[in-house]
């Protein structure tokens, strides 16, 4: 399904009030000049002019820190849920991070559903945002991504000279659409979809890296036992900074806070495979206890293991890994090495 209509371009801060009228609203801000996803109360607070927000929007659905459940056993065992989720709209996804959700939603809700996570997409209202620029880590092409890509998008934003085009993709869109109809004239249209074919096709022309996939997974398949993955582990700190900042990355641990006076709650938080601790088991045994073994792990993950598993890459070339890494390891440069070693 898809209907386009335009949304002016000065309509945007009051169709943003009026969808945190009707909806939990989270959208990109700014403070202390990052932007970053948070929940906000009317258009003025949002941040509309910006590139890739420094952390994903996973954090909706899959929270850094999430209350699962506290409990009372003073008087036999109370169990206490959070409260239920209610209708929000996620505005503001760039498209690399739409395909992100993609990623992560076969991990949630598969045979096993997270009810946590199918909740808050369940009750989401996904709004992108088309990319305007490119940065020089970008490479979202390279998985079959655009700048103005909208697949994962309820409704997809794209702003094309003075103007948004909004093109309505799944009934959730609509919905969304039809409660704000005002700021969406149904005529006029045309012109803006032709507008975003050709900001498509001139933000894809500047893309700096062009990474060929062919023969890659087959490829990183093979060198399992490769001493290759000794070159990046010798450089890599292992912060966890490329997992925590990926979009499809979702490794987890779970935390039961006792207060001592039975009584407590059960914590999730974000983890890395990155960090040593994460794969140790209680008997000392570490399956990846060195850094070369982590490191490999990372990369076949992106490259192999999610693709084996779920039909669907473990990397959306957002870049921001690249970007964030203090010594300058490159996912870009490690496909390409890998099709290169014997």
């Amino acid at each position: 399904m898809t209907a386009a209509r335009v949304l002016a371009g000065g309509r945007m801060v009051p169709l943003l009030d009026r969808i945190a009228q009707k909806y939990r609203l989270t959208a990109p801000v700014q403070e202390d000049g990052v932007v970053l996803y948070r929940r906000v109360d009317g258009g003025r607070e949002v941040c509309l002019d910006f590139g890739l927000p420094l952390v994903p929007p996973k954090a909706h659905f899959f929270p850094q820190t999430e209350r699962l459940f506290s409990y009372n056993a003073a008087d036999g065992l109370e169990l206490k849920e959070p409260p239920g989720i209610t209708a929000s709209v996620l505005f503001g996804v760039r498209p690399c991070d739409l395909r992100g959700f993609a990623a992560l939603d076969p991990v949630f809700g598969g045979r096993f559903a997270d009810v946590y996570y199918r909740d808050k997409r369940e009750y989401t209202t996904v709004v992108g945002l088309g990319c305007t620029t490119v940065r020089p880590e970008c490479f979202c092409a390279a998985y079959g991504g655009s700048p103005v890509d909208g697949q994962g998008a309820d409704l997809m934003l794209t702003r094309v000279g003075e103007s948004y085009l909004a093109e309505v993709l799944t009934p959730k869109g609509e919905q969304l659409v039809r409660r704000c109809a005002e700021f969406f004239p149904p005529e006029g249209a045309e012109e803006a979809v032709r507008a975003k074919a050709a900001l498509g096709r001139e933000l894809e022309a500047r893309f700096n890296r062009r990474v060929d996939l062919a023969g890659v997974k087959e490829k990183a398949d093979a060198l399992f036992e490769s001493s290759y993955w000794g070159k990046p582990a010798h450089r890599c700190l292992g912060c966890g900074i490329c997992t925590y900042l990926c979009p499809t990355c979702h490794c987890f641990d779970i935390v039961d806070e006792d207060r001592g006076d039975r009584t407590g709650t059960r914590w999730r938080c974000w983890d890395s495979c990155m960090f040593r601790d994460f794969t140790l088991h209680t008997s000392g045994h570490n399956p990846r206890g060195s850094k070369m073994e982590r490191v490999r792990n990372r990369f076949l993950h992106k490259l192999s293991y999610h693709l084996d598993r779920y039909g669907l890459p473990g990397c959306v070339g957002c870049g921001r890994c690249i970007a964030a890494c203090p010594v300058n390891i490159d996912i870009t440069r490690v496909i390409a090495e890998i099709k290169e070693v014997g």
